[in-house]
């Protein structure tokens, strides 16, 4: 969800960092004065939103197929399940409400934090609506496959936009900062809880949720290097190498 690892995603502030495996990503924004050119700036659009809607059909995807679901959309369809709203409404809600959390952790939202509240659940109950639940043992493991694997590109997509974290990730970094705890441990904890509260509400876990665990680091990082915009004449950094002090490994 958009909810990603989380689905590697740092925040928007300058020195801020997106991190998948040996891969970084600065979120710097261009220098004053020196906006991104306009087909730049068009293609950062372009897979800002193509990332998140992509994103969206690909967690529909891994719903198809009965075998698990991400850790957020666990707690998603749990919820689903017992409001009688849509997931697609249920991840905005959330999303919504997570960001509000945003204001005590003093984390700045960018177009691409807002972009993903908005997009990635309408996204979702729109590949809803038209595919149907996967049958039998192999259509369901290609249709996870496939919706791991579109997740990943889709990860890579908008986060090597550079327009910000999603809702989730920034809580996350902003926990990491105001707690001092690092970021593994803040995310293995919230992750946890939200797995297991959505399982307890209805959420579906399954060999899915480990795969997807295991997997959307390393995918990520590919489609991360695929997708990475090239760098702008200002000098500002897009791809750099390096670890930097709060990196994020994605959803």
């Amino acid at each position: 969800m958009v909810d990603p690892a989380s689905h590697a995603t740092g925040c928007h502030a300058a020195g801020h960092y997106h991190h998948t495996g040996g891969l970084v990503l600065s979120s710097r924004p261009s220098r004053p004065g020196r906006p991104d050119s306009s087909s730049r700036l068009a293609r950062r659009l372009t897979q800002l939103y193509g990332g998140l809607v992509l994103y969206g059909a690909s967690s529909a995807l891994l719903v198809r197929s009965g075998l698990g679901l991400e850790p957020w959309n666990v707690l998603h369809q749990g919820l689903a399940e017992r409001t009688g709203l849509s997931m697609g409404v249920v991840l905005t809600v959330v999303g919504a409400l997570v960001l509000l959390l945003w204001i005590p952790l003093r984390q700045r939202p960018g177009l691409g934090t807002v972009s993903n509240v908005l997009v990635i659940g309408a996204a979702m109950d729109a590949t809803l609506a038209v595919v149907p639940d996967a049958h039998g043992w192999p259509l369901r493991i290609a249709v996870l496959v496939a919706g791991i694997v579109l997740n990943g590109a889709a990860t890579g997509l908008y986060i090597a936009a550079r327009f910000g974290p999603g809702p989730r990730d920034g809580l996350m970094t902003g926990l990491n900062r105001r707690t001092g705890l690092s970021v593994r441990l803040v995310r293995t904890a919230v992750e946890i809880t939200v797995v297991v509260t959505g399982f307890a509400l209805g959420g579906t876990v399954g060999v899915g949720t480990l795969l997807y665990a295991v997997s959307i680091g390393p995918l990520a990082q590919v489609f991360l290097r695929v997708f990475a915009v090239p760098a702008a004449s200002d000098g500002s950094t897009v791809v750099a190498a390096g670890q930097p002090r709060r990196a994020i490994l994605r959803r």
